[in-house]
């Protein structure tokens, strides 16, 4: 069965304490190449029968009503897996 994928990530100007905390640490542990993190959702939706367009877009209104917080937080990927 197919798959679609949920991408959701906090907004850009907004700050994301847990991805500040993340980076923190990699920057404890030593020389790492990172200088921020930002952690966001996955949603993983499986289809029964065949991906259309009608499928995606009833994703995608998923994914902006009731998968994300639009205040909050962006969709930034409905893909196919």
């Amino acid at each position: 069965m197919p798959t679609i994928v949920v991408d959701v990530m906090p907004k850009a100007e907004l700050l994301d304490p847990a991805g500040k905390a993340v980076a923190g640490s990699l920057r404890r542990s030593g020389d790492s190449p990172f200088t921020d993190v930002r952690i966001g959702k996955r949603f993983e939706l499986t289809v029964e029968g065949e991906v259309t367009d009608s499928v995606l877009a009833e994703a995608q209104r998923l994914a902006e009503e009731l998968l994300s917080n639009q205040v909050i937080e962006d969709v930034v990927a409905v893909t196919v897996a």
